[in-house]
């Protein structure tokens, strides 16, 4: 395994590296705004136990979420941010994170399956460092499948400051 620490290399650099690993089939380990994540093209996700997918911009979101209303006002008021958001009963969950490097690392490769790095034992082929994350704790999970948006985790972003910005249940 590789490593690059992302606070003493160019950010160009990084991420170059992780879109020629991404694309030769490989596996990262690199730090959303909630953790530090093991990911892969969702493609060949294969023996990964993916917990969500991270896309690079609000905009890209909305492509996995045609239609729905309470996606386009999600986006608009929660991304990027400390939440992953169920969109369809069928996808993983999305999350744009509140994490610059992620959101490159994530524009260069396409979208990736992630999983926390503490809940897999896969080994990455590549490792970014980059200190400590933003909220070191889980994302809030919403689902947006129905009328209303439903709180079915709270983490980063709690309750009150979710009702805030979105028609909870």
């Amino acid at each position: 395994m590789r490593t690059l620490d992302a606070r003493l290399e160019p950010l160009e650099r990084v991420v170059e590296a992780c879109a020629q690993v991404i694309f030769a089939g490989g596996t990262l380990h690199f730090p959303s705004d909630t953790s530090y994540c093991i990911g892969r093209d969702p493609y060949r996700a294969g023996d990964l136990d993916a917990d969500a997918m991270i896309v690079a911009t609000p905009a890209e979101f909305l492509e996995y979420a045609p239609g729905n209303p309470l996606a386009i006002l999600a986006s608009k008021r929660l991304l990027p941010g400390p939440v992953t958001l169920l969109v369809r009963e069928t996808l993983l969950g999305l999350r744009v994170p509140d994490e610059p490097l992620a959101r490159a690392i994530a524009d260069a490769t396409g979208p990736l399956a992630v999983s926390h790095a503490e809940h897999t034992k896969i080994q990455p082929d590549l490792s970014i460092e980059n200190g400590p994350t933003r909220y070191d704790r889980e994302a809030s999970i919403v689902d947006l499948t129905g009328r209303y948006a439903r709180l079915v985790r709270e983490g980063a972003l709690p309750y009150d400051r979710l009702a805030a910005l979105v028609p909870l249940q």
